[in-house]
């Protein structure tokens, strides 16, 4: 028998805040296992393939992240919103982190060029550590609350504009 369940029903039974957390915390969970598929495919390529052209390693691995986060925020971090024809939808989350990726940059970049945290002007030690907290820390904070925003206002602009349908047991969510 197939029915349909309201997403009201399934899984917006808790108060607001706490649907918001627990899409923020899903929302953090597949950030947090797109940077590691990125490292991983980064290093596998530089290491192997294209030791000679880390860039394009990147630019790979980055790619690859990307259509993994997107799989896995529609599906799982952001289920229950929508709002667009999917086509239109991916193509949005691309330019958002697209967007996301330049924010990501702006503090390494001020670190190095404007701040000249660099060798010679400064110790190798001294300059890793600039470029792990500009990069890794500022940067992906200033990246992630950014795809945050982005991916809510105008990836998946609509909260319960998907539903849940149950069929024998098993779940899906589909779009109306």
């Amino acid at each position: 028998m197939l029915r349909t369940a309201p997403e009201s029903f399934v899984d917006e039974a808790a108060p607001g805040g706490a649907r918001k957390r627990r899409e923020l915390l899903r929302f953090a969970t597949v950030g947090l296992a797109s940077f590691g598929l990125t490292l991983g495919t980064n290093y596998g390529l530089k290491l192997t393939v294209l030791h000679a052209k880390p860039v394009t390693a990147l630019a790979i691995a980055t790619v690859v992240a990307t259509a993994f986060a997107y799989l896995l925020s529609r599906r799982w971090a952001f289920h229950t919103r929508g709002g667009r024809p999917r086509l239109h939808e991916a193509a949005l989350f691309f330019a958002v982190n697209a967007i996301a990726v330049t924010i990501n940059l702006c503090p390494p970049l001020i670190s190095r060029y404007v701040l000249r945290l660099e060798v010679p002007e400064v110790g190798f030690l001294a300059q890793e550590i600039a470029d792990f907290v500009s990069g890794m820390l500022i940067g992906t904070a200033a990246g992630s609350a950014f795809r945050w925003w982005g991916y809510r206002r105008w990836v998946f602009p609509v909260a319960g504009a998907r539903q849940r349908v149950l069929v024998r047991g098993i779940s899906d969510s589909v779009d109306r």
